[in-house]
């Protein structure tokens, strides 16, 4: 892993629909490939000289990381804010954002919620939380200081306000974002490994966007690329601190989690089966999750072209979908081997074949 690009892509300003940053982010990153953007901000990073008679392989990652948007400006000066992408409410008060503003100033911000000194009894003995609680405190006093001075607007998008961290001694990255921007890491990394081999398929790269709030950019990549196989990668919420041990089936430092099933896909069994034989046969530590909820581009790429066979290579993180995560290098570094190994193997009968 590069850490420096790494935390470079983590730090990245990019909530749903507002990705910009993250791809001038990774952009730095992508010498010697061909890229292209769309105007729903997905990325296509392709090798020079593709053969168009080879069978495309997409590899796939997301840009996006939960976030929020301004819904309105209170007279006090207060913001009230909507949450693009899946955040559980009691991780939020207290914390602060950044708010982005349309001239592109970063504006920081608390997030709030009634202090206990002016809950009555019955707030205090529930103390719920619903999103149109919480505001967003910028300082301001008024809504025309919110608007004049600040610069902030309604539509204003914001993001956890966190700083990438490394720690070399245990193999811990510290930040935000880790959904999906380990993915975005690993489709770089992964075709970085590729470059020079002679394979008997082509590789796609995509950074698509939207995700977190209903895979709104693989709907357009995958009719894109049209690709005849797919490899999505993605942060996946690590279970390690909170199941039980018999259930444990995303840990950190376990190596990478291939899932058997989500909301949004039966995993192609036949694929899926490949990939852990082979991770087993070559010593990659590789996980097996099935999860009731949760989802991935996986999703409608798997639903296109007739129908794709796909899997996902997921790397555990702790607490995704809040404003701080932990991930290990080292099921990092697992992921883009495993995904190497799957492509130096694959051609077009071994895809017929699943």
């Amino acid at each position: 892993m590069n850490v420096k690009m790494f935390g470079e892509i983590c730090d990245a300003f990019g909530p749903s629909g507002f990705e910009e940053d993250v791809i001038r982010t990774v952009a730095k990153y992508c010498k010697g490939l061909e890229l292209e953007n769309d105007a729903m901000n997905n990325l296509y990073a392709r090798m020079p000289g593709e053969d168009p008679e080879k069978p495309v392989v997409m590899l796939d990652a997301h840009t996006d990381e939960c976030g929020f948007m301004v819904q309105s400006i209170r007279e006090n000066g207060s913001l009230e804010i909507l949450m693009l992408g899946g955040v559980i409410l009691t991780n939020l008060p207290a914390h602060t954002v950044m708010i982005r503003t349309r001239s592109g100033k970063l504006v920081r911000g608390i997030i709030s919620s009634k202090p206990i000194h002016f809950m009555n009894e019955a707030e205090r003995a529930s103390q719920s939380l619903s999103i149109e609680t919480l505001i967003v405190d910028v300082g301001a006093v008024s809504r025309k200081e919110v608007t004049e001075v600040f610069g902030i607007s309604i539509g204003d998008p914001a993001v956890p306000e966190v700083s990438f961290s490394y720690d070399e001694e245990r193999d811990l990255c510290f930040g935000k974002a880790f959904d999906n921007r380990l993915g975005c890491a690993a489709v770089l990394d992964t075709m970085k490994a590729l470059k020079g081999e002679k394979l008997d398929v082509d590789y796609v790269g995509v950074l698509s966007s939207q995700e977190e709030i209903g895979e709104r950019g693989a709907f357009v990549t995958r009719d894109v690329v049209k690709p005849d196989i797919a490899i999505c990668f993605e942060g996946c919420p690590a279970d390690d601190t909170f199941n039980p041990d018999y259930f444990i089936q995303t840990a950190m430092k376990k190596g990478p989690m291939l899932r058997h099933f989500d909301r949004c896909m039966v995993t192609n069994p036949r694929f899926q089966r490949f990939a852990l034989e082979l991770g087993k046969e070559l010593g990659i530590p590789v996980q097996e999750s099935v999860r009731s909820g949760g989802g991935t581009n996986g999703g409608p790429i798997h639903m296109s072209n007739g129908g794709v066979p796909v899997i996902v290579i997921g790397v555990p993180v702790r607490y995704i979908h809040s404003h701080h995560g932990f991930a290990c290098v080292a099921d990092y570094e697992n992921s883009v081997k495993l995904a190497v190994e799957i492509i130096k193997r694959l051609n077009a009968e071994t895809i017929q074949s699943f």
